[in-house]
């Protein structure tokens, strides 16, 4: 059986499956948190809505045996405790099987949670957890080395999201193609972390050897994965230290963390070895022969899933995060195929006063993460997942966006929705809700070195206009 194992990679295994317990753990407790106001029973777009028009082929999820936001939470909950419990490496004090349950349970129950997660959970990460959850149940435990085709397919994985994402901004915006995009980025990029500003500010020259080093690592670099050892080893090293970057500039949920992870599988025991300290390898055993069948038909159904990715890969028209099943398994991914050259942003203001003057008192609602107050500081929150305050983002560029959800955003702001004022870093009206609420609409550029000594502020903001008008209770009604 040496041809199907690969002893070698018993500390990449280690990190890879720890790693991703702890992914998990995050994405349970922030499903768990944020999941009543966007879309529990009462939320913004409820799941019992959703269900009632969607089949269970279209959307597989347990959902559809019963929902209650009761059965909701404690499904959330308990794919969290399953994640700290394989975290502390629950998989590996039982049998091979029961380890393989282990890990398909927390995919079963993700799944179920992203398939009726609607646009809140429309973002190429969560298809990435999936995926990625998928192959730690065939990576076995330490009863056994690992095997060395999952390991094949986890490159292949992280091959997907490099040279996807690299591929994608080629054939999208021209200031790829011109090494310009970084002059925008930093100050466009959806939520921007506590150094974005310094990224911002750095002299553009350097910009465009960042663009030129990014083309290189996501266009040249990921085929170096396939390559013998040390080749591959430096290749990933090279992976997780751009994504180390990455993570300082911005806020990108755990998409960073997992693509680190998953370079992490091709890096061997003795690279890993001279970076840091190693115990001795333990002994593993060969693979039973029932595990030895179901990687070889895991192996097949990838390599047949793989047709749809790989003429993506290959056509003009590549589409940039796309799950081609309802299971979220083989996708395609990419980032950023077209950035945007001006940051704007939607201000939610409501009022106590009982008719509107043009003396009406405006009070300002802060979210958690995106830009508001310019004198706040972005915070970096990745790897948890801002689900509102993305979409925030995301409709501040266009209507289009939040036709869904916004009209029951507001509604539940002029009700003071506990769940829903939850979400936000601040509500002006603890007290009683307000009478009236309007949305603006702001042009948002970073502060300049002298606006930043003098006025102490991170941002410079300009009023566009109004997003959403003053509108009342009963007008949302």
């Amino acid at each position: 059986m040496q041809w199907f194992t690969a002893p070698d990679y018993w500390f990449a295994r280690e990190v890879f499956q720890r790693g991703l317990a702890i992914v998990y753990l995050v994405a349970f407790a922030g499903a768990a948190r944020q999941f009543r106001a966007l879309i529990g029973a009462s939320g913004m777009l409820p799941v019992p809505r959703f269900l009632a028009r969607t089949s269970v082929r279209r959307a597989p999820s347990i959902f559809h045996l019963h929902y209650s936001d009761r059965f909701f939470a404690g499904v959330a909950w308990f794919g969290a405790a399953l994640a700290v419990a394989l975290a502390a490496g629950a998989d590996d004090r039982v049998p091979l099987w029961a380890a393989m349950l282990l890990w398909l349970l927390a995919w079963v129950l993700y799944l179920s949670i992203v398939n009726v997660g609607q646009v809140w959970y429309a973002f190429g990460w969560e298809s990435l957890l999936l995926e990625t959850g998928f192959l730690a149940v065939f990576l076995g435990n330490d009863r056994t080395a690992p095997p060395i085709l999952v390991l094949w397919l986890a490159r292949w994985l992280l091959f997907r999201v490099e040279f996807g994402a690299g591929l994608v901004k080629m054939r999208g915006d021209p200031c790829w193609r011109d090494l310009t995009c970084l002059y925008y980025h930093h100050e466009t990029q959806p939520m921007p972390g506590p150094a974005s500003r310094m990224f911002h500010r750095l002299p553009r020259p350097l910009h465009r050897v960042e663009v030129a080093a990014n083309h290189v690592v996501q266009l040249v670099v990921p085929f170096a994965l396939f390559t013998p050892q040390p080749v591959a080893s430096i290749a990933a090293a090279v992976v997780v230290a751009t994504q180390l970057w990455l993570i300082l500039s911005g806020n990108f949920a755990w998409l960073n963390w997992l693509t680190i992870l998953l370079a992490c599988t091709a890096i061997d025991a003795r690279a890993a070895g001279a970076v840091v300290p190693l115990p001795a390898p333990p002994a593993l055993p060969g693979p039973p022969p029932w595990f030895l069948a179901a990687v070889l038909a895991f192996t097949v159904a990838v390599v047949v899933l793989s047709y749809w990715p790989v003429r993506n890969l290959l056509s003009s028209h590549q589409r940039m995060n796309a799950s081609f099943n309802h299971y979220h398994l083989v996708n395609t991914y990419g980032a950023f195929g077209r950035i945007e050259r001006r940051r704007f942003e939607l201000v939610v203001e409501g009022t106590s006063d009982p008719v509107l003057t043009e003396r009406t008192h405006w009070r300002e609602y802060e979210f958690k993460g995106k830009p508001g107050d310019p004198r706040r500081m972005p915070r970096q929150w990745a790897p948890w997942h801002l689900r509102l305050d993305w979409l925030m983002w995301f409709a501040a560029i266009s209507p289009t966006y939040a036709r869904a959800w916004l009209g029951p955003f507001l509604q539940r702001l002029l009700t003071n929705d506990p769940a829903t004022v939850r979400l936000l870093r601040h509500n002006p009206f603890p007290d009683s809700p307000p009478t009236y609420i309007r949305v603006r609409h702001f042009r948002y550029r970073f502060s300049t070195k002298e606006e930043f000594r003098h006025d102490h502020v991170w941002w410079h903001r300009t009023p566009v206009g109004d997003y959403v008008p003053p509108i009342a209770l009963d007008s949302l009604r």
